[in-house]
């Protein structure tokens, strides 16, 4: 009983070895190289340090195969041929790009094979040797040998420039003592830079005056039927603010500090004029009439005076030059208004109303010589 177990524990052994064997045999036919393999060879340009018998083969970072030898070329020093033998199903063509790429922590370098196009032609052997890919120039370049070449361009490039150099370095340690020696000027052409930008601490609002429309008239002794514009007032560069002007007596003029106008002045004076006409009664008044309208009548303003004169008995000093022209062109008449109103001071306010009180004045001899003119 005792031999029969040790004969069947001897025979089940044999059959697990052969078994073993048949399994070893079958990962060495599938996976482990000894299968159907395609040979090709690949020309690279300099050195492909690290590269080994039995480095891996990637196709698009696919595992299909190993490198099987390497050669030197005695024609060509400078040239390394790699064999490889990979999976056939590799779709290896005439454009695959060849490279060698480093993985892992240690760097191990391994053949790197990008696909081309399907439809680009495959490689073909030439005189019974495998297959001859070339590899794109300084394949087998690492890293570090990279990291030593643009050193050394670098090194080259300071040691020719040395003379250059050396005179760009005395002249930023002349420009920045120059600078330290003239810190407070430096500091002021910053402040002046931040008040010109509007940097710097919150800009004041200044206060906006406005002029009111003549509500008030006598009565008209006819109100005109035509059509009239008002054409904005033409003026000296002068005028052409918002600013409000102060001229004092020694003839040097100035502006209001923190007043201003809604506006421009002429664009106001247009505005409150056409109003002033309209609460007169003659409702057919434009400032600009469409183009397909032809006017009766154009009012044409010159401003010739609209300012504060500063000094003993200060006075705020109004002046219009008035035409009517027709629908040809005719000038119909002529005029001139002016007002001179006191200031009571030179405050904003008081400015501001003295000016308005003076073009009220001028404003309705305006509207009463227009209305009986046209």
């Amino acid at each position: 009983m005792e031999i029969r177990a040790r004969y069947a524990l001897i025979g089940a052994f044999i059959l697990a070895a052969i078994g073993a064997g048949f399994t070893f045999v079958y990962w060495l036919n599938t996976a482990g190289g000894l299968g159907q393999r395609t040979h090709y060879r690949i020309a690279f340009d300099g050195p492909i340090a690290g590269l080994l018998r039995g480095s891996a083969v990637l196709f698009n970072g696919i595992r299909v195969g190993e490198v099987t030898a390497l050669q030197l070329d005695a024609a060509k020093p400078e040239t390394v041929t790699a064999a490889i033998a990979i999976d056939p199903r590799a779709p290896v063509r005439a454009d695959t790009r060849v490279g060698i790429e480093f993985q892992g922590l240690t760097g191990a370098p391994v053949v790197s094979l990008v696909g081309g196009l399907a439809t680009s032609p495959q490689v073909i052997a030439t005189m019974g040797e495998p297959p001859l890919l070339v590899a794109e120039k300084n394949a087998g370049q690492g890293m570090s040998q990279a990291a030593r070449d643009v050193l050394r361009r670098i090194d080259t490039v300071v040691a020719d420039n040395a003379a250059p150099l050396h005179s760009l370095i005395n002249n930023i340690d002349k420009f920045s003592g120059a600078l330290a020696r003239n810190s407070d000027r430096v500091d002021g052409i910053a402040a002046g830079l931040e008040r010109l930008t509007g940097g710097g601490a919150a800009k004041v609002q200044p206060h906006i005056y406005d002029l009111a429309a003549v509500r008030t008239f006598p009565p008209l002794l006819k109100v005109p039927s035509g059509q009239l514009i008002v054409s904005e007032p033409t003026t000296l560069s002068l005028y052409e603010t918002e600013k409000i002007l102060v001229w004092a007596a020694e003839g040097e003029g100035t502006t209001l500090d923190r007043g201003q106008w809604p506006d421009l002045l002429p664009k106001v004076l247009q505005a409150r004029i056409v109003q002033s006409f309209e609460n007169a009664g003659y409702a057919r008044v434009l400032g600009r009439g469409p183009d397909t309208v032809k006017a009766d009548h154009q009012l044409l303003i010159e401003l010739r005076r609209f300012l504060v004169s500063a000094g003993n008995g200060s006075n705020a000093d109004v002046e219009f030059g008035a035409r009517i022209v027709d629908a040809n062109g005719r000038i119909i008449d002529t005029r001139i208004f002016r007002r001179v109103v006191s200031v009571k001071s030179l405050g904003g306010r008081d400015i501001a109303a003295a000016l308005g009180e003076a073009f009220t004045q001028v404003v309705t001899e305006l509207v009463l010589w227009t209305s009986a003119a046209i």
